[in-house]
């Protein structure tokens, strides 16, 4: 008697930490079928228990068929070595990538085996965007000097092509605009640099996002009817002003819009919308319908001197990352090659010092 209420007892000791663990906790029998879920597996999947119970284990993933050769491999690990680690990464309905660290035990209970699943894609996104930081203030150290070097003979190349402007004949012309607009593109990346150098104090003021994103639309409407681009806006109604230097944000914009432009040469549509983001957070998204970015080349952008154009330079990407992340926020790039790419901007509603 006595024993059976032991028994008991420790069924709900651990029935309590199943239920209760902040670990995904999925126990599965020998036909990989579900025979029990915890709370926070219910949450990391988004289907209630009984939906999974009975189920078999590679239906949780059946919305990316392309992942289950993973599980499966998982599974015959387990079965040949009694235990396996794995990680996954999984796009989900929302089109965020989500990171998963799993392991499994075989045989935790008779004829049972335990997976304990933890979502790591936060501590994911945040080494990802260490090592963007990482490499940015690397590249600022050497752009200081580079910006530097060159500057000083570029000064004096501007003035004497100044100076000969007067004595060009009229058949070389041609040849002194390509050197002007050449050294004025130099310039322009010298610029660069020295923003990834020394960035010069940001003062935050309070303002109208969506008036901002306005005056760059407007900005850039010419150069979109040249290409024959449209622009299809949606802005949210009654949305917090945020805190900002809107000049920067401006120039982010201008670099996203002008890079979507340039993209859709046969032209198309750019679709911008601003929204409310999670209650304490405004998104910004503009979506192209250009020829996408190829999946092994999305988390490389931002990267110096990684472009997808021919004539590019990457730098302006690259300071737009550090703009945003100047502003508290962050950069979601999501591409289908063919479909188009559609730039995610999150900012916070006030910046944090």
């Amino acid at each position: 008697m006595k024993q059976n209420q032991n028994l008991r007892e420790d069924e709900q000791k651990f029935r309590i930490i199943f239920d209760n663990s902040i670990e995904g906790l999925i126990l599965w029998n020998e036909a990989n079928q579900i025979v029990d879920i915890n709370g926070s597996a219910e949450k990391i999947f988004g289907l209630p228990k009984d939906r999974l119970l009975g189920q078999s284990l590679l239906d949780l993933f059946n919305q990316v068929g392309e992942k289950k050769q993973e599980i499966i491999n998982h599974i015959e690990q387990v079965t040949k070595n009694g235990e396996q680690y794995s990680t996954i990464v999984i796009k989900w309905n929302d089109g965020r990538l989500r990171h998963f660290d799993y392991s499994t035990k075989r045989g935790i209970l008779e004829g049972l085996n335990l997976t304990v699943i933890i979502d790591v894609t936060e501590k994911a996104d945040m080494q990802e965007q260490l090592r963007k930081s990482e490499r940015l203030n690397i590249i600022g150290e050497l752009a200081a000097g580079i910006a530097h070097e060159i500057r000083n003979p570029m000064t004096a190349l501007k003035g004497f092509i100044q100076l000969l402007e007067p004595s060009i004949r009229a058949e070389h012309s041609m040849y002194y605009d390509v050197i002007t607009s050449e050294l004025a593109r130099i310039d322009s990346i010298i610029n660069e640099f020295l923003i990834l150098a020394k960035p010069q104090e940001i003062r935050f003021t309070e303002k109208d996002i969506c008036q901002i994103m306005r005056e760059t639309v407007d900005l850039l409407s010419a150069q979109a009817v040249l290409y024959n681009v449209q622009f299809s806006t949606f802005y949210e109604d009654f949305l917090p002003s945020i805190f900002c230097e809107p000049n920067q944000l401006k120039k982010v914009f201008i670099n996203l819009i002008k890079n979507a432009i340039e993209v859709m040469p046969s032209g198309g549509t750019i679709t911008i919308k601003i929204n409310q983001f999670d209650d304490q957070f405004i998104q910004i998204s503009i979506r192209d319908t250009g020829i996408g970015i190829p999946k092994e080349k999305l988390n490389k952008l931002g990267e110096p001197f990684y472009t997808t154009k021919e004539t590019g330079n990457g730098l302006g990407l690259m300071v737009s990352y550090r703009i945003i992340e100047e502003h508290n926020g962050y950069i979601h790039v999501e591409s289908e090659e063919g479909i188009g790419t559609i730039f995610k901007i999150v900012l916070p509603y006030r910046h944090e010092s």
